[in-house]
């Protein structure tokens, strides 16, 4: 059996100004870790005189192509290693914290508490080699026993489904170093998941989500953000890029949002009543909710709740939960529920239809004629 080794070209093409852009050519193609997509070409963003008229321009064009040539060198040879089964020895030796880091940045608040756990429990010092089935091992341990990052040494402690979530998201982290080809294995074959437990999901009721309509907020965008969510069941995360791009209008003549959700990265096309569009304000360019910011959906959220004289204990995502336990208490089949809430699966959709059956005993059980 013979094996078909990727040859590494360096190119040159016409570029504006009467210059000349240097590029490398794949052949055959490669695949992009990035795009996940074959390709043949880099561009390098090397950029020389097509026809150097002074010295200096000479010794510039020449430094240049030096340095493509060396770039073109240091493609070829990890071709090579990864081509018989080595990983390049460059990569073990880069830093997985400053990897971890900047995919971290990248997405959310919850990526940015793995992190800081990961690095607090390698020491701050960790480099691709590091990472292994064992170091992940005791890494997971470490979850199921860490201090929360606000209270260290004083006894809090994470949640059993908060450390399941973090270990979700670092598995997750080792999947995407692995299709950009800096680990020689799949890791997460050989790991193991956290269960999670089940919780109670608070929500509120009509009643009370007119409560909150009536209510003034401090911060008048997170009223408006958070009414939006309520008639929508949009996540934070979307309401927190919602454009006004993503608003338009239906064959109906209704209003409608088209966008791709965050955790799900699915295409969707949810109806939008006409009363939920009022809390968006006047049709504008760019973000719906401008100064929306992740923080609000906290502290002063919970102050705005207790201020509408609502007790519960609400986080922000409980207005999702509300919005699909308000629905199928008002009727509406749990299929159109699933897909008003874009869940995958209508399972996930029923325990929303078992909270409000055990809400309808209840209420069954409310009136009667025994003494008490």
């Amino acid at each position: 059996m013979t094996n078909t080794c990727t040859k590494v070209f360096l190119r040159r093409r016409p570029y504006a100004g009467g210059k000349i852009s240097l590029y490398l050519d794949y052949y055959p193609a490669i695949l992009n870790p990035y795009t996940n997509r074959m390709t043949r070409r880099e561009t390098l963003g090397i950029v020389i005189y097509a026809e150097p008229a002074t010295e200096e321009q000479r010794r510039f064009n020449q430094e240049m192509e030096d340095k493509a040539e060396a770039i073109r060198c240091i493609r070829y040879q990890s071709l090579i290693n990864e081509q018989f089964g080595f990983l390049d020895k460059a990569k073990q030796k880069m830093d997985f914290l400053a990897y971890f880091e900047k995919k971290a940045r990248s997405q959310d608040e919850k990526w940015i508490s793995v992190y800081l756990h990961f690095k607090n429990f390698v020491g701050g010092k960790c480099c691709f080699s590091d990472v292994t089935v064992a170091l992940c091992d005791n890494f997971r341990s470490y979850l199921l026993s860490a201090d929360l990052l606000r209270h260290p040494g004083r006894g809090g402690r994470l949640s059993a489904n908060s450390a399941a979530g973090y270990w979700a998201t670092f598995r997750c982290l080792l999947k995407i170093a692995y299709r950009e080809r800096f680990f020689p294995e799949n890791i997460n074959d050989r790991l193991k998941g956290l269960k999670w437990q089940e919780v109670r999901k608070e929500y509120i009721t009509l009643e009370e989500m007119r409560m909150l309509a009536d209510t003034e907020c401090d911060i008048p965008v997170l009223k408006q953000a958070s009414m939006f969510g309520l008639f929508t069941g949009l996540r934070l995360s979307d309401l927190l890029n919602l454009t006004w791009d993503n608003i338009g209008r239906s064959p109906d003549g209704g209003h409608c949002l088209r966008l791709r959700t965050e955790k799900t990265d699915s295409q969707v096309t949810l109806p939008v009543s006409e009363e939920a569009m009022q809390y968006c304000g006047e049709r504008d360019c760019g973000l719906v909710f401008k100064g929306f910011r992740r923080s609000m959906a906290q502290h002063a959220f919970k102050k705005w709740v207790k201020s509408a004289g609502i007790e519960k204990k609400l986080s922000f995502h409980c207005l999702r939960h509300s919005f699909a336990t308000i629905l199928i208490s008002l009727g509406i089949d749990v299929y159109v529920v699933s897909k008003m809430l874009t869940h995958r699966s209508v399972r996930t959709t029923q325990i929303y239809a078992d909270i409000v059956s055990a809400k309808k005993r209840e209420a069954s059980n409310a009136i009667t004629l025994r003494q008490t």
